[in-house]
């Protein structure tokens, strides 16, 4: 599941990389809202956010843009979006505008329980997924009530911190995805940190997706003045990387 900042470098950029996340073996794309006071990105995803930001990028430009683009791809949509954002647009407008435009779920990685509960009861009405985030330090009965919450997946965090490349995985990170399938029988991606094809291979069996950001968000940067095409072109062939397809 890749992660891509909306709007950077500019909306025509991101509505040519998502179909081509598609073509490159994608199952699920995450679209960040970019926001000025992000919660757990790190300096690669934050510097995209102030970036999109300076374009005097708008809400509603992005919901535009996923109306175009959505014709063209198939798989889920997924929104990472602070809940200060939905809070000052209202929770009910939100979710309903976000599912028109074509977004198939919710992540909120700063709303937790018990406060998530009534407001993803209203993203839910309004036909869209929800998804909260647990960490490694979550305890088991605080995991439980934030699967309960979530109608989509869980987010787990392999690593406490903020979001960023890393070498290595945390070696009990299988021990710590079985460990949280003991409480729910939700769908699990991990994410933080993730950049090669041996970082799935670790989780492999443990979880049902990986989320990848950062590497991502490098990959734009270092061809920032190309084309969206060029662009594009560049992250589908390091989706099709990661997933072993060409080396």
């Amino acid at each position: 599941m890749p992660f891509i900042p909306a709007g950077f470098p500019d909306l025509e950029t991101t509505q040519a990389i998502l179909p081509a996340f598609q073509r490159g073996g994608a199952s699920a794309i995450e679209v960040g809202i970019p926001f000025s006071d992000p919660i757990a990105d790190g300096p690669v995803i934050q510097e995209a956010f102030n970036v999109a930001l300076a374009r005097k990028l708008k809400l509603d430009h992005i919901f535009q843009m996923i109306t175009t683009v959505r014709p063209n791809v198939s798989i889920p949509l997924i929104a990472m979006v602070s809940y200060s954002i939905v809070f000052r647009y209202g929770v009910d407008r939100f979710a309903k505008t976000a599912r028109q435009a074509g977004f198939d779920g919710l992540i909120v990685p700063d709303l937790p329980p018990p406060e998530a509960q009534k407001v993803c009861a209203q993203i839910r009405l309004a036909d869209l997924d929800t998804i909260l985030l647990v960490a490694p330090t979550t305890e088991s009965e605080r995991r439980r009530e934030i699967a309960e919450l979530c109608s989509g997946f869980i987010y787990y965090l392999s690593v406490t911190g903020i979001t960023g490349e890393r070498t290595a995985l945390p070696a009990d990170l299988a021990d710590n995805l079985d460990q949280l399938r003991t409480v729910t029988d939700r769908p699990i991606a991990v994410g933080f940190g993730i950049s090669q094809p041996q970082h799935l291979a670790q989780f492999a069996g443990h979880a049902d997706a990986a989320i990848v950001g950062s590497a991502f968000v490098r990959q734009i940067s270092k061809s920032a003045d190309a084309s969206p095409a060029t662009i594009a072109t560049a992250l589908e062939n390091y989706c099709k990387f990661l997933l072993g397809m060409i080396t």
